[in-house]
């Protein structure tokens, strides 16, 4: 998988290191000249020096052939004219972008970015959040409530340990998109086999989210 991150902060240097570790090709643009020497000395990833919204240094960093664009900067106007670039000139299929202030989120989303959060409004959710899983923890619902993300964290009763995705009997349209184990990230496939202490993020419509959620963690 090829993936351009753009931003220059710890989360991208974090990321980096789990895509690397994971055999991906990743490119870091980052417009801080110190910056970006660190990162390159830091990660195995290439490294652009320039401006996340320059199409010439978007080329440069391969966005013609990108699966992923990532644009997580402290500016959420050039988060969101990356991921239009990378989209409507290079063809990238899946931008992912940081809403820093929350009330622009909607916007980011109505204007075709994939994947639009908000770490804000996600710590806030956290705070308020009340559920009856004591084990699963709803992060945010996306597509105006039409899918819902939660996470899980399996123990050791959890009915999904030892079994693989393949074996896991949740609902056709649900998919569980990440597991996080100890300080790896996982990008799963149906041959996985989860174990104790995983943590899992689970993309659900919401009627089948408790059902699927019973599934996996033994919950009634």
């Amino acid at each position: 998988m090829r993936v351009i991150i753009i931003g220059g902060s710890k989360t991208v240097y974090f990321l980096a290191r789990q895509f690397v570790r994971r055999k991906y090709h990743v490119t870091i643009i980052n417009r801080d000249a110190n910056r970006a020497r660190e990162i390159a000395q830091q990660t195995k990833a290439t490294v652009v020096l320039g401006e996340g919204t320059d199409v010439h240094r978007l080329e440069e960093a391969g966005a013609r052939q990108a699966d992923v664009l990532l644009a997580v900067t402290n500016h959420d106007q050039d988060n969101l004219i990356a991921c239009q670039i990378a989209q409507k000139m290079f063809g990238v299929p899946r931008t992912i972008a940081l809403v820093n202030d929350p009330d622009n989120e909607e916007i980011f989303k109505k204007l075709g970015v994939n994947v639009a959060f908000s770490a804000t409004r996600i710590i806030g959710s956290l705070l308020d959040q009340e559920t009856d899983f004591e084990e699963v923890m709803s992060l945010m619902p996306l597509a105006q409530g039409r899918i819902n993300v939660s996470e899980i964290r399996l123990d050791e009763d959890s009915p999904a340990v030892g079994k693989t995705l393949l074996e896991l009997e949740i609902s056709e349209n649900s998919l569980v998109a990440t597991i996080i184990r100890g300080d790896e990230v996982i990008v799963p496939r149906g041959s996985t086999r989860l174990e104790v202490n995983d943590h899992l993020l689970l993309i659900s419509q919401p009627q089948h989210e408790k059902r699927d959620l019973a599934v996996i963690c033994g919950s009634e």
